[in-house]
């Protein structure tokens, strides 16, 4: 029997309008509204990434961060 998901944490999350509007895309192609699509993600986050992706993409996003603050 499938175990129920149950959404126990409620964050107050702040995205930026990029990464706003990829969650709203992924969420509507997975059926999902944007709390389970979440979810998803971070319960299989290690088998849904390319790690040496990741590191190349999070250098490059903390280099820009000040940038796109202002």
């Amino acid at each position: 029997m499938p175990r129920r998901l149950k959404l126990t944490r409620r964050v107050n999350l702040a995205l930026s309008e990029d990464g706003w509007r990829r969650l709203k895309k992924f969420s509507a192609e997975a059926g999902l509204d944007e709390g389970e699509a979440l979810s998803f993600l971070f319960e299989n986050f290690n088998s849904v990434i390319d790690e040496d992706n990741l590191i190349h993409r999070l250098r490059l996003f903390n280099s820009e961060l000040e940038a796109r603050k202002t």
